[in-house]
């Protein structure tokens, strides 16, 4: 079974040598040829144009900026994806996945969408994590090589369920990285160094109220809690304030958690 990769970005190369560690024969394509030399210098093989990458694989992964990009890179070649499976991990919302695994079977392929909860060097380590939603006998053929990327989770044959939850847990991510750095500018107008800070209380911090979310996933928060919740959120609101820190970040929380 022949693989070729579509964006020899850094995870795009990353995800290609994976399969040939693995000794999945790849081949890769990028817009630009020069990224190619590094996943070549990996075992990749070399496509020329789209149409080589396409018509030498029966999957077909693609890794690109956007959905934009997805559409434009496919279009050319739609006649040559019939009977090929089309796995799309570029980041986009359910809406435009669902509109792509359309257009994929409208042209023959079956189509799986992936989210990838991982960076470029973590691929290959069962640590990463892989999302995968559409054609669940297209995931079922390909999910031994696939594999060779990490830990894969088949969510639905819902084609935007793996988009969903990859931008819900990227959201709480940023929401977590967003509320380091409130914290580390609060103590920081006292002149506390912010690695010693993250280091000794807040990484600790945060891996302890980590093991609460599941209780709060299926607690009822009573009225006392959530009063104690409102007074503890305008205290941060009116600290930060006065400590001259912006309060973009925690003042729509007190609405939001409110609201829940």
């Amino acid at each position: 079974m022949t693989v070729s990769v579509l964006g020899l970005g850094a995870m795009g190369t990353a995800l290609a040598a994976a399969f040939v560690r693995a000794g999945q024969p790849t081949t890769g394509w990028n817009r630009s040829p020069e990224k190619t030399e590094a996943a070549a210098g990996l075992g990749v093989v070399r496509a020329e144009t789209v149409a080589d990458a396409v018509g030498d694989a029966e999957l077909v992964v693609v890794c690109l900026l956007d959905h934009a990009a997805v559409r434009e890179v496919l279009e050319p070649v739609a006649a040559q994806l019939t009977g090929r499976v089309l796995l799309n991990v570029t980041n986009g919302t359910a809406e435009q996945v669902r509109e792509v695994a359309a257009w994929a079977a409208e042209h023959g392929a079956s189509y799986v969408d992936g989210g990838i909860m991982a960076i470029p060097p973590s691929i290959g380590q069962a640590e990463s994590v892989v999302l995968y939603s559409g054609s669940r006998e297209a995931y079922d053929r390909w999910a031994g090589p696939l594999g060779a990327w990490g830990t894969g989770t088949f969510l639905g044959e819902d084609p935007g369920l793996a988009a969903l939850h990859d931008l819900a847990l990227l959201g709480a991510m940023y929401g977590m990285f967003a509320g380091a750095f409130h914290a580390t500018a609060m103590v920081g107008t006292e002149g506390v160094a912010a690695g010693r800070f993250t280091t000794e209380l807040l990484v600790p911090w945060l891996h302890s109220m980590v093991d609460v979310l599941p209780m709060l996933a299926d607690a009822e928060v009573t009225a006392e809690q959530r009063l104690v919740e409102q007074v503890a959120l305008a205290n941060i609101i009116g600290t930060a304030a006065a400590q001259g820190v912006p309060g973009r970040l925690t003042a729509p929380l007190k609405s939001l958690v409110a609201g829940i």
